[in-house]
Formats: structure tokens, sequence, C-alpha cells
């Protein structure tokens, strides 16, 4: 009799890889006319904005530009001034063929090397790399075994449970509003910003989110040395087309912003534009029974063994923690004037009987000396946000989070440099689980006739034994085990060792 073999597909996750390549920068960036001549470089800052991943098998092509930000000291002013460029790159990186229905790709990274100087007054050549650390991340339908029936088929079903990504996307969105001085700037040092995504509604092809992004502006007035800061808020609204996405999705929207742009302030308002990145997923649970072990009572059996990948949404992160740290300065007299701080690489790392989302965080602290000349000073701190998760032995965690600085508290006193940061993470944790379930399966020649003269089989089982396995050695259905010993149907291992009767069939 021929064996019945269903089939179904579900996404199988896991598959993935991390590379590593290097971005080379080499610019010249000219001081505009309406900016001080440059007296002393003071610091030179990269950052990385990615606005297209494009995934082909074996390449992933990445494009975006690299914000180069320098921060340097007129000899007129005396002040601190900034300039920065946007240097457009194309970047393909090889990768291993991979196949899959849906991806990822968290792009991070850290400055390797700067070399800045100023060729003249009005000219600063930068030479360096940034360093580029990529992980993909890949789900792949899979056609799996659901069911066996015929020729004398004993199967062992398990339910297996997972999310099917149904949506990854990231949307360059712009934003306008007005930053109100108090005077008109002399200069603007820099702005940044957070952005918090208040509701994310899901419609049918559609989702609808609204938030805010909080801008503040470090400024330094005509004559001052001394930043001031002005803040402004910029509500959003953003309805986006998302192709099967419904409302019974769980969605995770982050808005990371990118870049702000402003108009000359000559007057006490300014026109400003802020671009936010709208990253965007998506799942969509599921439950799927299939067959991970089978046996004939009628013929030979030959399995081929297939590990199957599952994704469970572990937690979506919206929390903060706060690193703090200190060192010497060489100049006890240095007053702060500026503070800013960049991430690296993050990692899921298991600490005591939890795990955490770490990375390191660099606080670069801009103080003017007692000579009034403005120095640069560094500060690594380990940031660790705390994961509310308990994932399965053999899991693997796979992270997707962004990284933003809330506060900082930075002060120069006494030749110490003291800091401290709060972090907020969000984003996801991916855990991937292999299940064993049964690739293919043959029936061979039929089993030999039982020996007449055995009328009653004994086994000494273990305790915890299965008595499916139990059932396989003897090529007898575990319901017919199970009754002869008048245990429980439902019954998969057993409790307590003892002696079985194998009907003999």
């Amino acid at each position: 009799m021929e064996l019945k073999i269903f089939r179904d597909t579900l996404p199988q996750g896991g598959a993935g890889c991390t590379v590593k390549a290097e971005l080379p920068l080499e610019t010249e960036i000219r001081i505009s006319d309406d900016l001080p001549p440059v007296g002393k470089l003071v610091k030179c800052f990269v950052h990385p904005v990615v606005l297209q991943r494009q995934l082909q098998p074996g390449r992933l092509t990445l494009e975006g530009y690299l914000r180069c930000t320098v921060f340097y000291q007129s000899e007129v002013e005396k002040g601190l001034c900034q300039t920065e460029q946007k240097l457009p790159f194309t970047r393909q990186l090889e990768l291993p063929e991979l196949a899959f229905t849906a991806w990822t790709a968290v792009v991070e990274g850290q400055t390797e090397y700067l070399n800045t100087r100023a060729a003249d007054p009005r000219r600063i050549e930068v030479r360096g790399a940034y360093g580029l650390v990529v992980t993909v991340h890949t789900q792949c339908k899979t056609e799996v075994i659901t069911a066996l029936a015929d020729g004398g088929i004993e199967q062992q079903l398990r339910t297996l449970q997972g999310v099917r990504s149904v949506a990854v996307l990231d949307k360059l969105v712009t934003l306008e509003g007005e930053l109100v001085f108090a005077k008109p700037p002399a200069a603007v040092l820099d702005i940044t910003g957070n952005a918090c995504v208040g509701e994310v509604k899901l419609l049918a092809g559609k989702a609808v989110v609204k938030g805010e992004l909080r801008v503040q502006c470090a400024w330094r007035a005509e004559g001052d040395t001394a930043l001031q800061s002005q803040a402004a808020a910029l509500p959003f609204q953003q309805v986006i087309d998302l192709e099967g996405i419904t409302e019974d999705c769980r969605c995770l929207c982050v808005a990371e912003p990118v870049g702000f742009t402003l108009s000359q302030a000559e007057s006490a308002a300014a026109q400003l534009t802020a671009n936010v990145m709208l990253h965007l997923r998506a799942w969509r649970s599921y439950q799927l029974q299939v067959a991970v072990d089978a046996f004939s009572t009628r013929f030979e059996t030959e399995l081929t063994p297939q590990p199957l990948v599952t994704e469970q949404l572990l937690c979506t992160l919206n929390d903060t923690a706060t690193a703090t740290g200190s060192g010497p300065l060489p100049d006890a007299g240095a007053q702060l004037r500026a503070c800013f701080v960049h991430y690296g690489p993050q990692q899921t790392v298991q600490k005591g009987e939890g795990w955490v989302l770490t990375a390191k965080a660099v606080v670069t602290a801009l103080a003017e000396n007692t000579l009034g000349e403005l120095e640069s000073y560094e500060k690594t701190l380990e940031v660790n946000i705390p994961l509310p998760i308990t994932p399965p032995e053999g899991t693997m965690l796979v992270p997707e989070c962004w990284l933003s600085t809330e506060n900082v508290q930075c002060t120069c006193a006494g030749g110490t440099l003291e800091a401290t940061i709060t972090v907020r993470a969000e984003g996801t944790i991916l855990g991937c689980a292999t299940s064993p379930v049964i690739g293919s399966i043959t029936l061979g020649d039929s089993l030999p006739d039982t020996d007449p003269e055995i009328a009653l089989r004994i086994y000494y089982a273990q305790a915890g034994e299965e008595v499916f396995a139990v059932a396989r050695r003897f090529h007898v259905a575990p319901a017919q085990i199970l009754a002869a010993n008048q245990l429980e149907e439902e019954l998969a291992s057993l409790p307590q060792a003892q002696r079985l009767l194998i009907p003999v069939t």
C-alpha cells in the first residue's frame, strides 16, 4: 500500500551572516564665507547614514552617505565653530548564497581612524576610514511534512509556533518646523533629536504612524564661548503602504533622526528641516502541526531527518539604562563646552541568569583649557540594557535595535571628567530554535511475520522513556501498548521505571 504524505510550508528562519567592510574617507571641506576661518582643529566625527539596502544572491548593496562633521576653533572669535559635509557612497558586500523570502540587514560600525588637518584657514583635509559591521538575517519558506497515512504508519506529531515576517520597511521622511532663538546665533554647533513613536495603527495594506520629534540645538551667541540650548518639537503622522499587512499583525516602528538642516539664522527664528528614518517591522504568528518521527508496523521504514529553524518574537524593546564613567584631565582648570555620544556595534550576552543588550558608548567632551584653547577628551562607557526574556536553552538571539541618547550629564571639575548617559534602546529580539522534523520517509520491504511461538513480550522500561520509542522498537502501535498496560491515552513518556506488556501482532 502506498504511503500518503501531506505537506505544507512555513517560514524557516535563522539563516544569515555577519560581514565586515571598510568605507574609505578622503575629502576636502571648504569653509563657507559666512563661517569664521579655521584657527585650530578640535574634533572630527564620521557617521554613516544608510538610505537603501538591496539583497541579491551572494551580494548586499548599501547606498547612503557619510556625514563628516568637523569642530574647530576660530582665531578671530576664539569660540567653537562647526562645519560638515555629506559624502555619498555605494558599497557592495559579498555574502554567502542565502535563499530568502524576507530579510533584514543591521548596519553598525565605528570609526577606524581619522587624520584631519587645516590646509589653510578656509580648507580642511580629512583622511580616514569607517569600519562597517553588517548582519544579515533571513527567512525562507520551507516545505515540511504535516501528516502521514496508510502503510501501517504510526506518527509522532508536534505543534510548532513562530512568527512570519510580513513587513520590513525603512522609509526616509522629512519634517519641517521652526527654531526660535533668544537672539540671532553667531554659530550653530550641533542639532540632535530623539523621536518617539506614540501610535502605530494597522489597516488592510496600510500603517498609520504618529509621533513626535524632539529637537535640541546647541548654539553660541556673538562674542560668547559658552554654548546655549534651544529646543523644538515637531509632531508627525505618516501613512505607509504595506502589502500584506493586516490588523492582526504585531508591529514595531522606530523613528531614527539621521540629519538636520537649519536655514541661515539671520533673525531670531530659523527654518528647521529634519530627516527621520522610519524603521517598520511587522510579523504574523502561526501554528503548524508537523511530523517529527514515524515508523510502520508492517514495513521497514527509512527516515531522513530535517533540522527546522523557527523564529519567535521574544520581546519588543523600549527601555533605558544609564552608564557612568570618569577619568583624569591633563588640565585641572578645563571648562566644558560641548559633549557628544556615539555607539559601537551591539550584541546580546548572558550575564548571570539573565540576558543583556550591550554596546560601547564613546563620550567625547570638548573643553576649553586655561590657555583658552579647545581640546577634545574621550571616555568609553559600557552600556548594558537588561532584556525581559528567558529563552529556552539552545535558542539563538537575533537583535535588531536602535540606540539613542536621552540625557547626558558631563562635568569637568578638579581635573576629572565625569560622564553619565541615559541610553534608550528600541527594537526587537528574535529567538531562533531548531527542531528535528521528518525531511523524507520511504517504506521498504515487509516486516517478517511474528514467531508463532511468542505469545507474550515483556519490556522493562526506564523512567522518562518515550512510549513512541518503545513502540517503534517492537513495531507496535503506541495506542496498543497504552491499552495493554492500562495507561492514559495521551501519555508520552513514562513517569517511572516499570514493566510493560508488549502486544504481539
